[in-house]
């Protein structure tokens, strides 16, 4: 990020970064890629995300999975579902999440290929 009250950098190679500037996307969806890192960027969260990768559970079974509170699953499902991350569905007195879509899925297994590399 540029200092504040700095000039910008004298241009060495004027074509590359004007043929780059083109492809960038707007500084706002920057900041959204920030915030998806951000929340896979908690280890309880990397944790629920990679359970449901294999498939649908709920509230109560992830928290026995992950060793925590369901009060604590509920809370970081939470964050997952208002960045899209996650969904659910009720069934009677049960709620069931899962990964919100193959984009989130990719997401996790490249992760994973990646740090297992």
């Amino acid at each position: 990020m540029p200092e504040k009250n700095s000039k910008p950098s004298e241009v060495v190679h004027k074509e590359i970064v004007d043929e780059i500037r083109v492809k960038m996307s707007p500084k706002q969806e920057y900041t959204q890629m920030a915030v998806l890192f951000k929340l896979c960027g908690d280890g309880t969260r990397a944790q629920l995300l990679h359970a449901l990768l294999f498939r649908e559970l709920c509230v109560c079974d992830l928290a026995a999975l992950l060793g925590v509170t369901k009060s604590a699953v509920s809370h970081q499902l939470k964050a997952l579902r208002l960045a899209n991350l996650v969904s659910f569905r009720r069934d009677g007195q049960n709620v069931y999440y899962s990964l919100s879509d193959e984009h989130v899925r990719a997401i996790i297994k490249t992760g994973f290929e990646h740090i297992r590399e």
